[in-house]
């Protein structure tokens, strides 16, 4: 049984890790936490149900869900973050303002959608794998996969390519950067789009797994990837992974230990005991990056 819920933790903390990446992602730039974001990784998730409805492929409804939504989190920044950067606003006030975007998203995913649960397709046929008496389905497989995939993908693009360059940049001085001729405005945009993206992503597998959608389901998972982020060190990628892991893990054992009601704490149990020890997380540190 231990071994059984090893499994589905792993599978669930890999998905975990793809939405913390967001939280990472934003705030690597913008030294901001983005609360809209669990509320960012429910739009994408309807997005594609909604595409569904209409007779769209599966796959094609997905690529567009995500596209969409990564389109969302440009508009959030410009039609909400952006005007308080101009003016100079301190930093509670972003905050507080992507509190109130996670709201203004949750009540109109109800008013378009409904409040009630709703039917996820299915993405993979189910075969299942047996593993020292422990059982392996495909869907958890791809969930794993899929993830570890996207995750360095992400990596790559960050730490290789000239954007990501532009992006370390930017991490180090919005000023300095506009002086060496970055285009600062579109690599933040450019950031808020991937975060929503791997949101996106996140929710078609956690929803593909599930099977079942609702317009607060982001609120939980938000928090818990929130977590997850702050755990491994919030603002580095690999902090994420390993944070989303050991949340999703411990996640299912103590569900499995102590029972399903008490599941959604342990992510906050783990955060609280760790930064007493390490208040920058497992692998955050203070120092100064050379790009």
């Amino acid at each position: 049984m231990l071994l059984q819920q090893t499994i589905n933790g792993l599978a669930l903390g890999m998905a975990y890790a793809l939405v913390a990446v967001g939280y990472s992602l934003v705030f690597g730039i913008l030294r901001l936490v983005n609360f809209s974001h669990g509320s960012v990784y429910a739009f994408g998730a309807h997005m594609v149900i909604f595409l569904v409805g209409f007779n769209f492929g599966l796959v094609p409804a997905i690529l567009l869900g995500v596209l969409l939504t990564g389109l969302l989190g440009i508009f959030i920044d410009k039609i909400a973050l952006s005007p308080l950067r101009k003016k100079k606003s301190p930093g509670i006030s972003s905050l507080i303002t992507t509190i109130g975007v996670s709201y203004i998203i949750q009540n109109m995913l109800m008013m378009f959608f409904g409040s009630e649960k709703k039917t996820f397709p299915s993405l993979f046929e189910i075969h299942v794998v047996n593993i020292l008496g422990a059982q392996l389905n495909t869907m958890q497989l791809m969930m794993f996969l899929v993830s570890i995939l996207l995750l360095i993908v992400l990596s790559v693009l960050v730490k290789y390519t000239k954007i990501g360059l532009a992006m370390r940049s930017v991490e180090q001085s919005q000023v300095v950067s506009s002086l060496m001729g970055i285009n600062t405005n579109f690599i933040i945009a450019f950031t808020f789009f991937l975060g929503g993206a791997s949101a996106a992503i996140a929710s078609v597998l956690i929803s593909g797994y599930y099977q079942i959608v609702y317009p607060s389901m982001g609120f939980m998972i938000g928090l818990k990837a929130f977590a997850a982020a702050v755990l491994g060190g919030i603002g580095l990628f690999h902090g994420s992974v390993v944070g989303g892991l050991v949340i999703g893990v411990a996640e299912a054992l103590a569900a499995t230990l102590f029972g399903s009601a008490y599941r959604d704490s342990i992510a906050f149990i783990i955060l609280i005991l760790v930064l007493i020890v390490r208040p920058a997380g497992l692998f955050g540190k203070k120092g100064i990056e050379n790009v």
